[in-house]
């Protein structure tokens, strides 16, 4: 008999056999610039991992900071881990603080605008393998 589920003995892996649980540094994942200084990792992307259908990526925006706004194909979301800022959207703004988490609807067209003294740090994921598509524009 072959693997589980393979009663032929093809070698084959059972087709509901699991994914392997994967580790991936963050200093493994090469930074997007971002302005002032701020940057951005898809730590969890079809680049580093492969057969993912969801992406997981960590961001620091120094003080000052704000970035261009952009409207994703996907909803997104994230958690603050540190500092507070806001979320600016087309003629408003949604405080965010350390300790919050984030959920920015698809099509939302949003920037974020580091308000604070620190750095803010964000995690943030996509329901798509990647950065998923997105619009652009300056702020």
């Amino acid at each position: 008999m072959g693997a589980l589920g393979d009663p032929a003995g093809s070698g084959a892996p059972a087709a509901s056999a699991p994914a392997a649980v994967r580790t991936v540094a963050l200093e493994d994942v090469d930074p997007i610039p971002l302005p002032g200084g701020s940057w951005s990792r898809m730590v969890l992307a079809s680049g580093t991992l492969g057969g993912n259908a969801s992406s997981l990526g960590y961001s620091v925006f120094t003080p000052g900071c704000v970035t261009a706004m952009v409207s994703h194909e996907t909803e997104e979301v994230a958690y603050v881990v540190a500092g507070a800022g806001e979320l600016r959207l087309d003629g408003d703004a949604v405080p965010f603080a350390a300790g919050q988490g984030l959920y920015v609807p698809a099509g939302t067209w949003h920037a974020v605008a580091n308000t604070g003294s620190e750095d803010v740090i964000m995690v943030f994921g996509f329901p798509h393998p990647d950065y998923p598509p997105t619009e652009r524009r300056q702020p």
